[in-house]
């Protein structure tokens, strides 16, 4: 799924519980480093405490051994009180003398800490460091390991020996306590995330809500519909502004159609009223014509007078009713064709139909002999005429000139389709075909198709046709049962 394509709301939605699920992991993570530093902190502590407590009663320990003005025997002091710094502080201890040799080690023994001379490094770290204290960390077999140095002093501050004790880091509690913790806070951190889970679902479904309702107004829009203004109560300084702004455009949009509409109107009556006028103009001028040439040529003494007035008058009504054929035409496409609506049997309406065309290249097929629907029995009669005419007018250049017409159903509409093998209708006519006035024959004033749509749009059907030019075009009319 492309990141594009994803809604708002999902968009919400996850950016929440990613940002729970990674302050979780982020929290236990600094639980966790938090834990380790305390713990590392404690050992440390307790190591100094440790060393305190055992130089301290070192001091003692030379003070009390020593007689006054007598050299101090380290080894025998050193001995007499090992075991008891060793019981008393639960550790092995170690001495050494200066040069690096193991003195004494305390009855108290790790496998952990080899019994073996200080080497050179390690004894010049401690003759440089300022206080003559070192401690080096390592793992042993899996356990920290704190081994502490430092210089043991007579009562005149001179180095007497090296003091060795191995402190070893015992995680194993500390380590099941932070388990138990981590155990814990994966329990409250699983309920926060379902209870996110919903939050960021409650909210992603308030913030997009209102977004939802404008895209859906949005959507319904159109310039020649009904467009209604949405109503917030409850809706964020944005929303608001987005919808304040829909508003204003639909008002703008309804002052657009009012205007387009009128401008529409009025290009309709200009264009209907130059076709009314160009269709009349046309009788008239034969009318004029023969009225003056009847006027200089009558001659009442003439004894064939009566014949020309005849022929005359002929002329003259001929072209009146010409006029009047234009007069009833424009009025059928203005006035609206609702007629009755009643249930009829298309097949016998166009059964009868037909029957006036005495063309034998009609064919006609249905696919049952009842097929009912609701309309105008005259319009349909009229709707079946035009499109007959049509079908003929335009296979009339054809060799074997053929017209299908055929009626099917389904559960919820009737198909009538007339089909001819003519000449075709060019693609660059194709969007006039069911225009006022357009028509691509000499005779006649393009009104046909324009009704017809008009008829059936009016029984919420509709019409469309297919066509390829040298191979004939066929008309499909849709209507509903009901």
């Amino acid at each position: 799924m492309q990141i594009q394509k994803i809604s708002l709301r999902t968009r919400i939605f996850l950016s929440m519980t990613f940002l729970v699920v990674v302050a979780s992991i982020m929290i236990a993570a600094v639980s966790v480093y938090q834990y380790r530093e305390q713990d590392s902190d404690y050992h440390e502590k307790r190591l100094e405490r440790k060393e305190a407590a055992i130089k301290l009663a070192l001091e003692y320990q030379i003070k009390e051994s020593t007689p006054l003005n007598q050299p101090i025997k380290i080894d025998s002091v050193l001995k007499s009180c090992i075991d008891e710094l060793a019981d008393i502080h639960d550790s092995e201890i170690l001495f050494y003398n200066l040069e690096g040799n193991l003195i004494v080690a305390s009855k108290k023994d790790s496998h952990l800490i080899h019994h073996q001379n200080l080497t050179k490094p390690l004894l010049q770290h401690l003759a440089l460091n300022p206080n003559h204290r070192i401690i080096n960390k390592f793992n042993k077999e899996g356990v920290g390991v704190q081994a502490l140095y430092f210089y043991i002093y007579d009562t005149a501050h001179q180095p007497l020996a090296i003091f060795h004790l191995p402190y070893f880091n015992n995680n194993a509690d500390s380590d099941y306590e932070l388990e138990e913790f981590l155990k814990r806070l994966a329990g409250v951190y699983l309920f926060m995330f379902f209870i996110s889970i919903v939050v960021a679902y409650i909210i992603s479904s308030y913030i997009t809500k209102s977004l939802k309702t404008v895209s859906d107004k949005i959507h319904k829009t159109g310039i020649n519909k009904h467009n209604e203004k949405i109503k917030l109560k409850n809706a964020s300084t944005e929303i608001f502004n987005l919808v304040n702004a829909y508003n204003g455009m639909i008002d703008e949009l309804e002052e657009s159609a009012k205007k387009l509409a009128q401008s529409e109107r009025e290009a309709a009556w200009r264009e209907m009223a130059k076709q009314v006028a160009h269709e009349i103009k046309n009788p008239l001028t034969p009318m004029r014509l023969t009225i003056q040439s009847f006027q200089q040529r009558f001659d009442a003494t003439a004894p064939d007078y009566k014949h020309k007035l005849n022929e005359f008058c002929a002329i003259l009504i001929e072209q009146i009713d010409t006029m009047s054929a234009v007069a009833s035409a424009f009025s059928s496409f203005a006035a609206m064709p609702i007629g009755n609506s009643e249930p009829i049997n298309v097949v016998v309406v166009v059964k009868n139909t037909l029957d006036i065309f005495t063309e034998e290249s009609i064919e006609f097929s249905t696919t049952s002999n009842d097929i009912t629907i609701h309309f105008d029995k005259p319009q349909m009669i009229r709707v079946i005429t035009n499109l007959v005419k049509n079908a003929i007018q335009a296979s009339q250049l054809v060799a074997k000139p053929k017209i299908e017409l055929s009626l099917s159903q389904t559960q919820n509409e009737v198909f009538i389709k007339v089909k001819d093998n003519g000449e075709g209708i060019a693609p660059e006519n194709a969007q006039k075909v069911f225009e006022p006035k357009f028509t691509t024959k000499n005779s006649g004033m393009g009104l046909g198709l324009a009704i017809v749509k008009k008829i059936i749009e009016t029984y919420k059907g509709s019409i469309n046709f297919t066509s390829e030019l040298g191979k004939g075009t066929e008309f499909t009319i849709r209507l509903p049962k009901e």
